[in-house]
């Protein structure tokens, strides 16, 4: 049985996650002339994210004291901090020079939890955790959403641990700097006396997981976040999107062990891939092929989820095809997508008329609770794309349509690439850099040059 394990997973992770949609798709998602616009969109915007030294976002949170250039979620005053989260997303874009990758990981790393305690509000930070995101100010790490402070983090409404996912963009982003620098020495390199990878390793295991499939979970008494970007949910049970991360971060760390002559570590983290996602479908998935985001409260079919399964190939070719065909379906039906952003529930699939999300702090149809997101919209595509090009085709040329229409570089009143909107009117956070960077990420896997 290990044999074959092994044998399955012997793949390099590029080859793991974008051979199924290199082999299979045609024709591009996108025409050359809106991969073009959208690539320069991305690095304009992850430029106007840049904080540099000594750069001050707004009067209340100080000049960036860092000593090197951080980013930030998007341009202009929002998210004045840096957030792991939105960074590791970004990365493929190879936007990101190798000074400030090295900056930002030695940052992450050296605010690592030294040690377990609980915060004056009554939550734990276990040893090992990975910030939300990092003070520019001070360098504090804050390791619950919700607040800038250090002192009054961790209030019962973001979770009594900080959220999960963090820990495996850490190692999303140790990994991508290895292969983008061949340095892989730096994984030796010890910060306040643990080396890198030690602390890769740390990280990875500190959200809750079920001990035969790896699978991440969660309790109603001792609840984490699963991902960010639901922040503002309660989710509890198994969880499907951080499990999906964890999947990603196995077979990362089994590439940087290879890379070290570790063989029995290699052979260790390529062991819980192949058990993340074996367990993945029979836990999360319904009848039409939708991962929900998870087996307890929350217990939705969740887009994100299901589309960034099929992008990683994680689900097999059947299962792929089969909720391809379905998200087409629901896409035409005006169920999924509003001018080619994405919403993390079907409207047809909202928990009730008053909420999207069974538990949220947001009204409905407001922020992450029923808005429309861009971030998602590449993964969408590809996974639409497996049945059906000229929908996939469709949706991107939306996508796109509407960030010309909108595009901030036009002046006052415009603002795309937003957060997120909806609508109603309501539009969040413009210049926001997943908005672009993730699809353009997922449109670059594919043909596109």
């Amino acid at each position: 049985m290990k044999k074959n394990v092994l044998m399955f997973l012997s793949f390099s992770m590029l080859a793991v996650v974008h051979a199924q949609s290199q082999n299979t798709l045609k024709k591009d998602i996108l025409s050359n002339k809106d991969f073009q616009f959208l690539k320069t969109l991305t690095k304009v915007i992850m430029d106007s994210s840049r904080i540099y030294p000594g750069q001050q976002i707004a009067d209340q949170w100080g000049n960036n004291n860092t000593g090197a250039v951080l980013i930030k979620p998007g341009g202009g005053g929002s998210y004045p901090a840096f957030w792991i989260r939105d960074y590791a997303m970004s990365l493929e874009t190879g936007f990101v020079n190798r000074d400030e990758q090295k900056h930002m990981l030695l940052l992450t790393a050296s605010t690592q939890a030294d040690q377990t305690w609980i915060t004056k509000n009554g939550a734990m930070i276990p040893f090992g955790a990975i910030a939300d995101h990092i003070r520019m100010d001070n360098s504090l790490p804050i390791y619950f959403p919700g607040t800038y402070s250090y002192e009054e983090q961790g209030t019962a409404e973001w979770g009594k641990t900080p959220p999960y996912g963090d820990q495996f963009f850490f190692v999303h982003m140790a990994h991508y700097y290895v292969e983008s620098t061949s340095e892989i020495s730096f994984l030796e390199q010890e910060i306040n006396g643990i080396r890198l990878i030690d602390r890769l390793e740390i990280a990875f295991n500190v959200p809750p997981s079920s001990l035969d499939n790896h699978i991440v979970t969660t309790t109603d008494d001792f609840r984490g976040v699963d991902f960010g970007f639901r922040d503002a949910q309660a989710i509890t049970g198994d969880l499907c999107y951080p499990s999906i991360l964890k999947y990603r971060a196995s077979l990362q760390l089994s590439e940087l062990f290879e890379k070290m002559n570790n063989k029995i570590k290699a052979d260790k983290y390529r062991i819980i891939a192949y058990k993340i996602k074996e367990a993945i479908p029979p836990v999360f998935m319904d009848d039409r092929g939708m991962l929900k985001a998870s087996n307890g409260k929350g217990s939705q079919a969740d887009v994100w989820s299901t589309s960034l399964a099929i992008y990683l190939n994680i689900l097999s070719k059947g299962v792929s095809e089969k909720t391809s065909r379905f998200l087409a379906r629901e896409y035409n039906n005006g169920h999924l997508s509003y001018k080619g952003n994405i919403r993390h529930i079907l409207t047809t699939d909202d928990f009730d008329n008053s909420t999207a999300w069974e538990f949220s702090m947001a009204s409905k149809n407001t922020y992450q609770n029923g808005a429309y997101w861009g971030t998602p919209t590449g993964w969408v595509c590809v996974a639409i794309a497996k049945t059906d090009i000229v929908t996939a085709q469709k949706l991107a040329k939306e996508f796109i349509d509407d960030l010309r229409e909108n595009d901030f570089r036009k002046g006052s009143g415009f603002g795309a690439p937003y957060e997120c909107f909806h609508p109603s009117g309501n539009l969040q956070n413009p210049m926001y850099m997943t908005t672009v960077s993730c699809p353009l990420i997922a449109f670059s896997s594919l043909s596109n040059p």
